[in-house]
C-alpha cells in the first residue's frame, strides 16, 4: 500500500520542510514500525523550502497476517486468506499504520511548531489504489463535505482491454486547506469505511476510537449514519451507541463562545455537564442519582468531586450501563471510587424504592426522549415516589435550533427526541410539576445566551420545600 501527503505551505511563513515537525518524522531519516502482519515505512521523496512530500509505504505479508489471526478468506475461495488485495490496496491496515505512525500529529500536538499545528495548511493526499464500495461518487460524498476537493478516478480492470470495465478500486487525490490533525483523522476513519471491511474484530472499543477520531467533524457529516455503520462493521447496536455519543457531544453544532481568558471553545455537552455538576456542588448534595445516565459522561464528571459520597447511575438500557462502565473504566477504579458508584437498571417512568430519599436527582437531556403521554408517570416516579431533596432537569431549547447551521429547519437535534420545548413550554411544565409535588423551581441558562432565542440548553432546579438537601 502506498500513500503520500504533500504541502507547499502557500501563504504560511515557514519552509515546507517544517512538515516534518508536524508529522514528528525527520525528513532526513526514513523511519519504520511493525504492525500486525507487516511493516510501515515513512520517507520523504522531496523536502525543500517550497514543497515537502511524506510517503507511507505499508508492506503486508498475507501469511503473517493469517498467522496473527487477522486474515480473512474471501467467500467461496479457500485460499482467499492468502491470495487477496490486502498487501496492495488501502484499507483498515493502512488506517492502523497511520494511527501508529502519526499518533501525536492526529492529536494536533506539535511542541516545536504549535502555531503551525493549529492552523489550516495546504495539503495534497494521493492514494493510488483505494477499494471503494460505492465508486467515485461515494468518495466524493465522504470527503467533499469535509472541505476537500476530490479527484477520484476508477481504476480499470485491465488498461489494455477496455471492454472489461472498471475495478472496484479508485485512484484518489485530495486537495484542500485543512489542519493536518483533521486530515489524518479523516483518513483514519474513512479508509476502512470506503473499503467497507476491517481486518480485525470490531467490538465496543471501536466506538471510542470512532468518536475520538470523529470529534469536531463526524457529527456534522451528512453521511454520519453510513460512516458509523460501515466503520463498526454494520453492528447496529455499536453504530447506535456511536451516534448517541456524537449527538451528546453536539458534533452537529458550532462550538460555544467562551470568555477571552478561557483556553478555547468547549462543546455544549461539556458546558452542560459542568454546569450540572456546579449546581449539585452548590446544593451540597452528597447522595446523587443520574437518571438516564446513558454513556456515563455526567457520572464521570461527578466522580471527580470527593464530596460526592454515593452516586447512582441508572438507565433503562442494560447495554448503556455496560458501555458506561467501560467508558469509566469501572473495573480499574480504586476500591474507594467503586464503592461510591452503583449502576442500576431502572426506568424513569416507574417508581424505584432503591432511589428514595436522595439528596439530588438529575435528568440531564432525558425528558425529551420520553413520549409526552408518559411525562406524568415520570414526574410521579421522580418527584413523588423517589422524592429527592432537589431535582436538576436540562432539556434543549428548541428556539435556539435556528442557530445550528447544519440542522435542517423543523428537525430535532437527535432522532430519538420525542419533542423539543420552547422556553415558555418548559417553564409551564416545570411550574406545574413543582406546584403538584411541593417543590420550588428556578430556571437557569446553559451555554451562551442569544439575545433573540435564549440559551441552547435550559435548566430547571427544583428544591423540595419541606426538606433541605445535604
Amino acid at each position: 500500500m502506498f500513500l503520500t501527503l504533500a504541502t507547499d505551505f502557500a501563504g504560511v511563513d515557514a519552509p515546507a520542510s517544517d512538515f516534518g515537525f508536524l508529522l514528528h518524522k525527520n525528513p532526513a531519516r526514513p523511519q519504520g514500525i511493525e504492525i500486525t502482519g507487516g511493516t510501515a515505512q515513512v520517507f520523504y521523496p522531496e523536502a525543500s523550502n517550497d514543497r515537502c512530500t511524506a510517503a507511507v509505504l505499508l508492506e503486508i505479508d498475507p501469511i503473517a497476517l493469517v498467522r496473527a489471526g487477522r486474515g480473512k478468506a474471501a467467500e467461496g475461495f479457500t485460499l482467499g486468506q492468502y491470495v487477496n488485495d490486502r498487501p496492495y490496496a488501502a484499507s483498515s491496515l493502512l488506517a492502523v499504520a497511520l494511527g501508529k505512525l502519526f499518533r501525536t500529529a492526529m492529536n494536533g500536538r506539535c511542541d516545536a511548531r504549535p502555531e503551525l499545528a493549529a492552523r489550516p495548511i495546504p495539503l495534497e493526499i494521493h492514494i493510488p489504489a483505494l477499494p471503494c464500495r460505492g465508486g467515485t461518487e461515494l468518495a466524493e460524498r465522504m470527503f467533499g463535505p469535509l472541505g476537500w476537493t476530490v479527484d477520484a478516478r476508477p481504476v480499470p480492470l485491465d488498461r489494455e482491454i477496455s471492454e472489461w470495465g472498471d475495478s472496484r478500486y479508485v485512484d484518489l487525490r485530495l486537495t484542500g486547506v485543512l489542519r493536518l490533525a483533521d486530515a489524518l483523522n479523516h483518513l483514519y476513519v474513512l479508509l476502512p469505511v470506503l473499503d467497507d471491511a476491517k481486518h480485525y474484530w470490531v467490538g465496543s472499543d471501536e466506538v471510542d476510537k470512532l468518536v475520538r477520531a470523529g470529534e469536531g467533524w463526524l457529527g456534522a457529516h451528512p453521511e454520519k449514519d453510513l460512516i458509523s455503520h460501515r466503520y463498526l462493521a454494520h453492528r447496529r447496536y455499536l453504530a447506535d451507541t456511536a451516534l448517541e455519543r456524537l449527538a451528546e457531544a453536539d458534533g452537529l453544532t458550532e462550538p460555544l463562545a467562551v470568555p477571552d481568558d478561557a483556553e478555547g471553545p468547549v462543546s455544549l455537552a461539556v458546558e452542560r455537564r459542568t454546569t450540572v455538576a456546579a449546581v449539585l456542588k452548590e446544593l451540597g448534595a452528597r447522595r446523587i442519582a443520574d437518571l438516564g445516565c446513558g454513556e456515563g459522561a455526567l457520572v464521570g464528571e461527578l466522580l471527580k468531586d470527593p464530596m460526592v459520597g454515593e452516586l447512582f447511575a441508572t438507565d433503562v438500557s442494560a447495554r448503556a450501563l455496560i458501555s458506561a462502565k467501560r467508558r469509566l473504566h469501572y473495573d480499574e477504579l480504586p476500591d474507594r471510587q467503586r464503592e461510591r458508584l452503583r449502576f442500576l437498571q431502572s426506568s424513569v417512568t416507574y417508581a424505584d424504592q432503591r432511589l428514595v430519599g436522595l439528596d439530588a436527582a438529575v435528568l440531564m437531556e432525558v425528558i425529551e426522549h420520553v413520549d409526552p403521554p408518559r411525562l406524568p408517570a415520570l414526574a410521579k416516579a421522580v418527584f413523588q415516589a423517589a422524592r429527592p431533596g432537589a431535582v436538576v432537569v436540562t432539556t434543549p431549547n428548541s428556539e435556539y435550533n435556528v442557530r445550528f447551521e447544519s440542522l435542517p429547519a423543523g428537525n430535532f437535534r437527535h432522532p430519538d427526541h420525542r419533542f423539543e420545548w420552547t422556553r415558555p413550554e418548559f417553564h409551564q411544565w416545570a411550574t406545574r410539576v413543582s406546584e403538584l409535588y411541593g417543590y420550588s423551581v428556578e430556571f437557569r441558562p446553559v451555554g451562551a445566551v442569544d439575545p433573540e432565542v435564549g440559551p441552547p440548553t435550559q435548566l430547571a432546579l427544583f428544591k423540595l420545600q419541606d426538606k433541605v438537601a445535604g
